[in-house]
């Protein structure tokens, strides 16, 4: 794991209150969460990370592989620690690093909502083959083509499988501009979330009691089936949301807000 300093980490804060941490998912930055802040922040301290390669957080230079440690590491660096009673929240990946800081920071953590965790690791290890197989095909295309410095296509493809087909052919030049360039950190962030070996169980036993999960029943098929698992696995809460997809936290933050401010406040 890299030594972090909290000056190393680029967040966006307000409010007072006990501490709530928001984690973005890929693609994306602490930004995503504007709407979110400003709900919570009426009777919570908010603080919304910034991951590597986004906002003025230094991007991933290390030589090996990225872990979902290094990236929890930025969470626990904005900690405090004498803060108790801390709520982290995760969207896809920021979900995946949100519950590997919860596991790091322990009782510290009260509570931890995940909105559409991508731990992808987790159907390999259960033998899901196709709906891993699913996802280890966008990998690879983001690790092919990120590599010969063919990002347009890569961001093509992501796009689309994530916000349903078309929807690169609906952004405008400026917004894909601005995708591609966000697309970047995504290239290392697969291998920690592809890379992971914590079974399910150890999560179980690690996270706390008070986890909701949070996810759009029509959402990709591996993120349903990783949530399936962990239904069947954990005593965590689950909820669903009527629509939205895997991007609801951005592009219906109607739905997605009240469930998590209700469960952090409860």
């Amino acid at each position: 794991m890299l030594p972090i300093k909290s000056s190393d980490v680029d967040i966006l804060e307000a409010g007072h209150g006990p501490l709530v941490v928001l984690v973005h998912s890929s693609v994306s930055g602490a930004r995503q969460w504007r709407k979110l802040i400003e709900l919570l922040a009426r009777s919570h301290h908010v603080k919304a990370v910034n991951l590597f390669g986004y906002g003025r957080t230094p991007s991933w230079a290390a030589a090996r592989s990225q872990t979902l440690a290094d990236q929890a590491a930025l969470i626990e660096a904005v900690v405090p620690e004498h803060a108790t009673d801390v709520g982290l929240v995760g969207h896809s990946f920021g979900a995946s690093v949100a519950m590997r800081a919860a596991a790091h920071l322990g009782s510290r953590v009260s509570r931890l909502v995940l909105l559409e965790p991508n731990p992808f690791y987790l159907l390999r290890d259960t033998g899901r083959t196709e709906a891993f197989g699913e996802a280890a095909r966008l990998r690879d295309i983001v690790k092919t083509h990120g590599a010969r410095g063919e990002w347009t296509i890569a961001a093509e493809e992501f796009a689309d499988y994530w916000g349903g087909s078309g929807t690169w052919k609906a952004t405008t030049p400026d917004r894909r501009a601005t995708f591609i360039e966000a697309l970047k950190p995504n290239f290392h962030e697969w291998d920690a979330v592809m890379n992971e070996t914590t079974p399910l169980t150890v999560w179980g036993a690690q996270l706390p009691a008070k986890t909701l999960i949070v996810y759009d029943t029509n959402t990709v098929r591996p993120i349903r089936e990783i949530v399936e698992l962990m239904r069947d696995a954990t005593t965590w809460l689950t909820t669903t949301i009527p629509r939205g997809g895997h991007m609801a936290p951005l592009s219906h933050p109607n739905l997605v807000n009240p469930i998590v401010a209700t469960f952090l406040q409860d």
